[in-house]
């Protein structure tokens, strides 16, 4: 079940839309994968209320019931913007600031705004399968699944499933569509399509070699600037971010922690929610003396 609706102002003067878990704690706020919306956050939200915190689970631009953004800025920074401007409004009403969890995009939205734009941004940061480098061919692949059906889209939920299903064949089907339905959005052709901009796609992954290597430049710069506590939950099937990856990390960022979620691909908390709530939750505990 799905917290009362929060909305922020993002970096843009784009609204972004939340749900929120908690009435009292520290606050914890949870960004999506790119193609994901809050949705995704929804086991993960309540089990962190439980435990005693506030959580925000967001629709980052141009996803869910975010605003999308006419001028196509969908950039790395774009996204670590919106999170500092959200994290200040937190902030602002908490009394301190958010633990961020951040799948994929999420997490280097994360890197980006505690490393480079406005250190101080976060209490501490959680990075969900994602480092300042991944593997480009388990990019691609990513990117060509969320390609694939954005013009022609799904003629139902099932559809949407059964697509899923070829990509993800580990996966066990779900039981209930309910929670997929919540990222497709009926267009007025009829056809069902994911909740997303295209001009996610096109601004993130038509820019060419040469500005994909600076902007891996600047998430690694970012990175090595990160001061507060961080942990990194890998999936151990991952198809972006290798053992190899993780080293480079953790010799970037020592004071780093490092979980790693055997039988879980890229969507760790999909794959295996219970190995990474218990690591999520185990990590805020041990927070809770820096912010009582």
């Amino acid at each position: 079940m799905s917290g009362p609706v929060r909305c922020f102002a993002g970096a843009d003067g784009n609204r972004l839309v939340a749900d929120r878990f908690g009435s009292d704690g520290a606050p914890v706020l949870l960004l999506h994968g790119g193609g994901q919306t809050r949705h995704a956050w929804a086991g993960a939200g309540q089990r962190i209320a439980a435990a005693g915190h506030v959580a925000y689970c967001l629709d980052q631009r141009g996803h869910g019931e975010s605003d999308w953004v006419a001028s196509g800025r969908y950039a790395f920074g774009d996204f670590g913007r919106d999170l500092v401007a959200v994290a200040g409004q937190i902030t602002q009403e908490h009394g301190r600031p958010p633990v961020l969890v951040g799948a994929s995009l999420g997490g280097l939205a994360g890197i980006l705004a505690e490393g480079h734009q406005a250190p101080g941004t976060l209490a501490a940061l959680v990075l969900v399968d994602i480092t300042p480098r991944v593997d480009l061919d388990g990019v691609s692949r990513i990117v060509a699944f969320m390609s694939e059906r954005m013009e022609d889209g799904f003629a139902s939920v099932e559809e949407a499933a059964d697509a899923i299903a070829a990509y993800l064949p580990h996966r066990p089907r779900p039981g209930s569509l309910d929670g997929l339905a919540k990222n497709l959005r009926r267009t007025p052709d009829g056809r069902l399509r994911w909740h997303w901009d295209p001009k996610f796609i096109s601004a993130r992954h038509g820019d060419g070699d040469v500005s994909r290597a600076m902007a891996e430049d600047e998430l690694v710069s970012a990175a090595r600037r990160l001061s507060l506590p961080v942990l990194l939950i890998r999936g151990g099937r991952s198809e972006l971010v290798s053992l190899a990856h993780v080293e480079e990390f953790r010799a970037m960022v020592p004071q780093a922690r490092f979980v790693d979620v055997e039988a879980a691909g890229h969507m760790v908390a999909g794959d295996r929610n219970d190995v990474f709530g218990e690591a999520l939750i185990g990590f805020l505990r041990d927070l809770s003396p820096v912010h009582p």
